[in-house]
């Protein structure tokens, strides 16, 4: 390294000058796509609606003596603007109750739909269309999940390419907007035996309208830095092996000098004692 900047004295210089070049290519690289871009980012607004028994929801009861088990009807309407997702929860149910859902259009519905634990899930490609869904209970508990879409871009946000500010409102907006063919979602409760006691019933209901598009852009001075520190990173890369290897040469080369300087001196040394032993003789 000493050798290279010996014989060109302007290495460092281009060196910094490659290396600022390098950072300002990058920084106009991501300045010019956030000036002009074709990428615009929409948001959604959700609304959350929710009936529950608690709020006075009302089931009409039959007992069926022949079969012996109790049946609990509700029917509960439908916001269809923007429906996304459908939540049926039961509690309080009898050993071997069964929830029915049932939706005249038809709702999105799979077994790992809304579980935390899902993995390896997609309800584009896994979730079914059904009218009906029958649900066993659970320790006393049993939940659905549906989807009245099933379009990611239709709940919470989404990207768009366009040419313009009206265009992407435009296709962002027949992305969000839907209207749900049904009205009347009907919830079918059947318990063995004769119950008397109401199930405790909650249905949510989610509307998602379109909030705010606006064009895609990135923080400057962030990617300024990440671009500043990727620069150094390579050049570290590069320099830094350079820079071991030539320290670890130098130290060889100081030590094979000190040892040389050492042998000089006692060659030094051995010559003064025998040229003093020469000049003792020749007086006697």
């Amino acid at each position: 390294m000493r050798k290279a900047l010996a014989q060109n004295p302007n290495l460092l210089r281009t060196l910094l000058g490659l290396s600022f070049t390098l950072i300002f290519m990058l920084s106009y690289a991501v300045y010019a796509n956030t000036i002009d871009t074709a990428y615009y980012t929409y948001t959604t607004e959700a609304t959350v609606s929710a009936q529950s028994s608690d709020d006075g929801l009302t089931f009409e009861r039959v007992y069926d003596d022949s079969e012996s088990t109790t049946t609990w009807a509700a029917n509960v309407t439908i916001d269809r603007n923007n429906l996304t997702w459908v939540n049926v929860t039961a509690e309080d149910l009898a050993n071997g109750a069964t929830l029915t859902v049932f939706d005249a259009a038809g709702l999105w519905t799979h077994s790992l739909l809304g579980a935390e634990d899902a993995r390896d899930f997609s309800c584009a490609e896994d979730c079914r269309l059904n009218e009906t869904t029958v649900l066993d209970e659970d320790d006393g508990v049993a939940a659905y999940h549906g989807l009245a879409v099933t379009e990611p871009g239709a709940r919470s946000n989404g990207t768009v390419v366009a040419e313009s500010q009206e265009q992407a409102e435009s296709m962002a907006a027949d992305i969000v907007d839907n209207r749900h063919g049904s009205a009347v979602l009907r919830i079918t409760i059947v318990e063995p035996g004769n119950r008397s006691t109401t199930p405790a019933l909650s249905i949510e209901m989610v509307n998602e309208a379109l909030d705010e598009v606006q064009p895609f852009t990135v923080d400057v001075a962030s990617e300024f830095i990440w671009a500043l520190t990727a620069v150094f990173a390579c050049f570290a890369i590069v320099l830094l092996p350079a820079f071991a290897i030539y320290a670890v040469s130098r130290r060889r080369e100081q030590a094979n000098e000190a040892r040389l300087a050492e042998a000089e001196a006692e060659d030094m040394v051995g010559s003064t004692d025998d040229g003093k032993d020469d000049e003792t003789k020749s007086t006697e």
